[in-house]
């Protein structure tokens, strides 16, 4: 039974989702099965339900993740063609130090690396703290929202940052692994999250070079 915690009739919000699967079927055609594209977003419905502390627009956020999740399930499995190496960022509520990154590398990678995040424990909302550091250089934050770890994002990752989650990401082989060890910003006023933002920059910068050469 559909849930009802975004504010919506749940007759509206199976509207909703009905209206994704169909927009969803027609973009994955040729690469799953519509029984595939409507598991994948009542499944991702489901787990932000459960996962966001504020539950606003729930469907839009769903039609946004479970797009995600079919784009890495497509490259896990091998029916879509890579071309780029993909990074995924973790800590442990997604909204501090893996939303930076996944942002930071995102604006200087320029479309040659994919980016993604995602919390072991997602919760909460980012700080405008860390929207008005990133801000700053130029980098938007105004569309991300904190996202649960799936399985099919870890698979699709050539390389996963973890930062502060501990044994939370599951280990695949062919994968490389960083644990970067970085101060947590939530909470803190942007004098101090500056720092760490620069941080961070400067440790995307090196892994952008190196993925790139």
């Amino acid at each position: 039974m559909v849930n009802t915690t975004d504010g919506l009739p749940a007759r509206e919000v199976a509207l909703q989702l009905d209206r994704i699967v169909d927009e969803l079927a027609d973009k994955f055609h040729g690469v799953f099965g519509r029984e595939t594209v409507e598991q994948y977003v009542r499944e991702t419905y489901a787990l932000l339900d459960e996962h966001a502390s504020i539950k606003t627009h729930l469907a839009t956020l769903t039609a946004r993740f479970a797009q995600d999740r079919l784009t890495d399930l497509g490259k896990s499995q091998g029916l879509t063609h890579v071309t780029v190496p993909q990074v995924l960022f973790i800590c442990v509520h997604n909204v501090g130090r893996s939303q930076m990154a996944a942002a930071l590398l995102d604006h200087h990678a320029f479309g040659r690396v994919t980016v993604r995040s995602a919390g072991s424990q997602p919760s909460g909302r980012i700080p405008d703290e860390i929207v008005g550091a990133l801000y700053e250089l130029g980098v938007p934050l105004t569309s991300a929202f904190p996202k649960p770890l799936t399985d099919e994002v870890v698979r699709t990752a050539d390389v996963v940052v973890t930062m502060g989650c501990g044994d939370a990401c599951p280990v695949y082989p062919g994968k490389r692994y960083l644990d970067w060890d970085v101060a947590d910003p939530t909470g803190k006023p942007i004098e101090a999250v500056r720092p760490i933002r620069d941080d961070i920059d400067r440790r995307v910068r090196h892994l952008l070079d190196e993925l790139t050469d």
